[in-house]
């Protein structure tokens, strides 16, 4: 097995396995470094699918992201922005290939030089099903080798999984320190079909998957399935490995989401199994209840924080471009802007950047990180 495939390997070993999002950063960091060597430290990123807003970072040994940086990804006309590579075709890119080869016309430029990097690459991290959960950014110093066909390959081969571990270390820190009444529970299940241990929350959710009996020890047959999926998984090829998820309908008539993961190895394995409600992107409601949009034109604004220009959201909503005109400039006078770029300013700064800071001292303190914009009980008079 050469490099290339010794580290899809150990990513998809890495990822297949719960783990908390630092941890997963930092150990993916370990693993990357010899494979696609670079500059420092990585820059990682977690970002809201639902907006493609970032909702934390993780550089190690920078415990705090400029403000200043903030401002440009949100305020600045540069290039290579985040929200760029996100919804791009292929989902990574380099300054150097932004720039048309003169990476010196991007303020980004300088300010990488200025801390001693030269090149910038970016890899958007989605899932398979297509939600962006976050980003990589990778650098290298002045007088090194460019980011080749080869390295890129390798970063979109693992981005898949990456996304999928992200995504559920999200979850796992939901479960561990619950934000919400709905938090996401968690069960630990052995190879017996025993169940060994379960977070609070679990209990409520299982009572609401049909056709199990917690009370006889008989387990829903989502579970099981989604158990054994998990179990079976890691020991099967890297390129074969299947995410081990499934969506049920509860008793109630909710949809609830099953995400399964293999936590133990040997012959005695355990899996871990997260349960979450179903329910739809936090982004929509926000934008009714803080700034009283219709319906329609929170659909315009959150394609408008994608990207997407009016064509495109007029092509995405089956309207005609003066339709959505007319929808934005009611949206821009009720949220108190004059442009787009404004727009997304003034949605991140209250609602995301709050989160992203809290999310710097969850870090400091060891404790687990969060995803979305802030709680929803502060979008009140923002």
């Amino acid at each position: 097995m050469d490099g290339y495939a010794r580290t899809i390997e150990r990513i998809s070993k890495l990822t297949a396995e719960p783990s908390d999002l630092v941890t997963l950063w930092r150990e993916s960091t370990e693993i990357l470094k010899s494979a696609v060597p670079h500059f420092w430290t990585p820059c990682w990123f977690s970002m809201d699918p639902a907006s493609l807003l970032i909702t934390s970072h993780y550089h190690d040994g920078l415990p705090e992201f400029p403000p200043a940086w903030l401002a440009e990804e949100y305020y600045g006309n540069d290039v290579h922005k985040l929200v760029d590579i996100a919804t791009s075709e292929t989902g990574i890119s380099t300054l150097y290939e932004a720039t048309g080869g003169n990476p010196s016309s991007s303020a980004k430029w300088h300010t990488n030089m200025s801390m001693g990097g030269d090149q910038e690459l970016l890899l958007r991290l989605r899932t398979r099903g297509g939600e962006v959960w976050g980003m990589l950014g990778l650098y290298r110093a002045p007088g090194s080798p460019t980011f080749d066909s080869r390295e890129k390959n390798l970063l979109s081969t693992v981005a898949p999984r990456l996304a999928e571990a992200a995504r559920r270390a999200l979850l796992l820190g939901e479960a561990a320190d619950p934000e919400w009444s709905d938090a996401p529970g968690v069960l630990i299940i052995d190879h017996k079909w025993d169940l060994v241990s379960a977070t609070p929350n679990a209990g409520h959710w299982l009572e609401e998957l049909p056709d199990g009996n917690t009370a006889a020890g008989r387990l829903p047959s989502a579970v099981q399935s989604v158990a054994a999926r998990a179990l079976t998984s890691a020991e099967q090829p890297a390129e074969q490995r299947q995410v081990a998820m499934a969506r049920v309908r509860s008793r109630s008539g909710r949809w609830l989401i099953l995400h399964g993961a293999r936590i133990q190895p040997g012959s005695h394995p355990l899996a871990t199994l997260i349960i979450e409600p179903a329910h739809p992107s936090t982004i929509a409601p926000l934008l009714l209840s803080a700034y009283g949009l219709t319906e329609r034109e929170g659909e315009i604004t959150q394609l408008v924080i994608k990207c997407f220009s009016t064509a495109q959201i007029a092509q995405a909503l089956f309207i005609s471009p003066y339709t959505v005109q007319q929808h934005l400039k009611s949206v821009f006078d009720k949220v108190g802007v004059s442009s787009r770029r404004d727009l997304l300013g003034r949605l991140f700064y209250a609602h995301y950047e709050p989160r992203f800071r809290d999310n710097e001292r969850r870090t400091l303190r060891s404790l687990p990180l969060r995803g979305g914009p802030t709680a929803q009980q502060h979008f009140a008079g923002s």
